[in-house]
């Protein structure tokens, strides 16, 4: 397949080592409003694209073919801006991975992001995640590395590891996958700015950095994290979450709701507006019913 210009401005943007800014994109109005506002990269948020496309939480329940469509509207609006692309665990085993790769790169992405959870997965800034062994994550990477036609379509290899394992284990993930060939990765939530300054001393690979407004990570000043060398920087839930926001003022101006507890501070109180908790619920309903059978 040939490359677009889009994979070419974003190797573009890396090659000048100054830090690529991605704002959140999950519609079409949040992808021409940054594109307007002359943002030079886009990333399209997994969290994002579940609440506001599907009305659902970030715990692994939007598809692979749910994402890539809008995937693919995303990219017919951004144009030349790249779009680094959220697709979770790969959906599946390697061969998912592989069928993932070429739905991605046909739907024009710049970059696919691919993360070490257990599926289903979480957003990796809510509680009681879990990683895969580093070698089966190794295999989804090879089968990404090996199914794309263009070498520009870049790969991001994440790890949720600092969480359940802590940041050295987390660390040595992510040195593994960039020796695997990844071509950036992405040590999900640092809880403090000297594990984000390890992270940058200590990865010997282009690094992302995500900047989820109330998350686990402190927000850290665009200076300083090009300072310390990061590559890109998301903020997944910057545009999202002011957009619910609004809705629910607006919503409260029509009818005079008290929305006080409808807050909308931390990706918990988000994912709660559209469903978390019931879900939840509902999986350990199931989950308590499943070990009752195999006792």
């Amino acid at each position: 397949m040939p490359t677009t210009p889009a994979r070419q401005r974003l190797r573009t943007l890396l090659d000048r080592r100054e830090l690529v800014i991605a704002p959140g994109v999950f519609d079409g109005i949040s992808a021409h409003l940054t594109k307007r506002a002359g943002h030079v990269a886009a990333y399209l948020t997994g969290s994002g694209v579940a609440a506001s496309g599907f009305g659902l939480p970030d715990i692994g329940l939007t598809t692979a073919t749910e994402m890539t469509e809008r995937a693919r509207m995303v990219v017919g609006v951004l144009g030349d801006i790249p779009l680094i692309a959220d697709a979770d665990t790969g959906y599946g085993a390697p061969r998912n991975v592989v069928r993932t790769v070429r739905c991605y790169e046909q739907a024009g992405v710049a970059a696919i992001q691919l993360e070490d959870q257990v599926f289903p997965k979480r957003c990796g800034h809510l509680p009681d995640k879990h990683v895969v062994d580093a070698a089966q994550f190794e295999q989804t990477l090879a089968a990404a590395l090996d199914t794309r036609s263009d070498d520009n379509f870049l790969v991001v290899a994440r790890t949720d590891a600092r969480a359940p394992l802590g940041l050295d284990a987390a660390l040595e993930r992510a040195n593994r996958y960039a020796e695997a060939g990844a071509d950036i990765v992405f040590v999900e939530a640092p809880q403090d700015v000297a594990e984000i300054e390890r992270i940058a001393g200590e990865v010997g690979a282009p690094l992302l950095i995500n900047m989820a407004l109330g998350g686990l990570t402190p927000p850290v000043a665009v200076a300083r994290l090009q300072e310390l060398g990061y590559a890109i920087a998301i903020y997944p839930s910057n545009l999202v979450r002011r957009a619910a926001l609004g809705m629910l003022q607006g919503l409260s101006e029509l009818n005079g709701s008290d929305i006080t507890d409808l807050p909308v501070r931390s990706p918990a109180d988000f994912f709660r507006l559209v469903g978390l908790t019931e879900w939840l619920e509902a999986d350990a309903r199931y989950a308590a019913a499943e070990a009752t059978a195999w006792a």
